[in-house]
C-alpha cells in the first residue's frame, strides 16, 4: 500500500538508472523538479531546448554532470526531438517543459518520431488527501474526453497496470456513476455494468472493479451500509474511473483546492510514460509526477 508520495519517493529509490527528456526544457520549475529526483534516485535527464535559455537558468557550473544539453531553439522542434530519444531509447521518460500542450501531443503522436502504440493516450491522477490511508487514484479527468464503453475498458486498463507497477497487487476499482441502479438513460451504469461483466470473464486480471457505484458510496463504508449496499471495496477503493473528463476534472480540483490534496499526474497508452505538467503545478508536482513515471515505465 502506498499512503503517501514519501512512499512513492521511496520506491523510486531502488529502482535503477533512468533517464528523462524534457522537452522545450528552458523552464526552471521543470529542471529543479529533475534535480530532486536526480539526487534522490539514479536519474539522468536530457534537456532539450533553448541552450542558452537553459544554460541562463541552470548556470554553465551548476548544471549536473548527468545532465545534457541538446541545442534546440524551437519549442514544437524540442518537442519532437525529446520524443525520439524516447523511442529509441535513449530516455525512460518523456516530460514537457516550457512547449504549448498541443504541440508537445503532436510530438507524442508523431507517427514516424513520437510514441504511438495503437493503444488509447489516457491521464492517470494519484492524490494524496489529508486524513485518508493511503494514495487515491482518478482516472481520466485529463484526457479522453468522453469515453465510451470500449474507451473505458482501454482507460482501465492502462492504469492497472500502471498500479501494478507501484506495487498494487490486487487494486480495488469503482466504477463511477450517479448511484447504483443500472438505468438504460444513463450510459454511465450501463458501461459499468459491462465492465463488471467483462471483469468477471476474466478480462481485467489482478484487481477487484464494482459499479455503478456513486462516490460516497465506494468513499464511505457507512455510506454503503446506510443504503443497504454489500460491497467488498467501499471505503477501500485504489482506482476511481470517472463517466466523463469533466467529472473526473472536477473532481480532482475539488481535492486540490477545497481538501488540499497534493495531487501527481501521467499520461499512460504511448511507449513510455509521459509528464505532461501543468504550467501552475509547482516543482513538487512535477517531482512527485516524475517520480509517478519513472516507476510505472519499469513494466513498459
Amino acid at each position: 500500500m502506498l499512503k503517501n508520495f514519501n512512499d512513492v519517493i521511496e520506491k523510486l529509490r531502488n529502482i535503477g538508472h533512468i533517464t528523462i527528456a524534457l522537452a522545450a526544457a528552458e523552464d526552471s520549475e521543470s529542471i529543479e523538479a529533475i534535480q530532486k529526483v536526480a539526487s534522490l534516485a539514479d536519474v539522468k535527464a536530457i534537456l532539450v531546448g533553448n541552450s542558452d535559455k537553459i544554460i541562463a537558468l541552470c548556470g554553465p557550473k551548476s548544471l549536473p554532470e548527468n545532465f545534457k544539453i541538446i541545442n534546440e531553439p524551437s519549442s514544437p522542434a524540442a518537442a519532437l526531438r525529446a520524443a525520439s530519444l524516447v523511442r529509441t531509447g535513449e530516455a525512460d521518460i518523456l516530460m514537457k517543459g516550457l512547449v504549448n500542450t498541443s504541440d508537445f501531443l503532436r510530438a507524442v503522436l508523431n507517427p514516424e518520431q513520437g510514441l504511438r502504440t495503437g493503444h488509447l493516450i489516457s491521464h492517470l491522477a494519484a492524490f494524496e488527501v489529508p486524513g485518508e490511508s493511503k494514495l487515491m487514484f482518478h482516472s481520466d479527468g485529463g484526457m479522453v474526453v468522453s469515453p465510451g464503453l470500449e474507451e473505458k475498458k482501454a482507460i482501465i486498463s492502462n492504469a492497472l497496470d500502471s498500479l501494478h507497477c507501484l506495487g498494487i497487487q490486487k487494486p480495488n476499482i469503482a466504477i463511477l456513476a450517479a448511484n447504483e441502479r443500472v438505468d438504460a438513460k444513463i450510459p454511465a451504469t450501463t458501461d459499468a455494468r459491462e465492465i463488471v461483466d467483462a471483469w468477471k470473464r476474466g478480462e481485467f486480471p489482478d484487481c477487484v472493479i464494482e459499479g455503478p457505484i456513486a462516490m460516497d458510496v465506494a468513499a464511505s463504508e457507512e455510506a454503503a451500509k446506510h443504503k443497504g449496499i454489500s460491497s467488498s471495496i467501499v471505503g477501500n477503493v485504489d482506482l476511481f474511473i470517472f463517466p466523463s473528463i469533466e467529472s473526473g476534472n472536477i473532481a480532482g480540483k475539488i481535492l486540490v483546492h477545497y481538501a488540499k490534496a497534493k495531487m501527481a499526474g501521467i499520461i499512460l497508452g504511448a511507449a513510455k510514460p509521459i509528464v505532461l505538467a501543468s504550467r501552475s503545478d509547482n516543482s513538487l508536482t512535477k517531482v512527485d509526477s516524475i517520480a509517478l513515471a519513472c516507476l510505472a515505465s519499469r513494466k513498459s
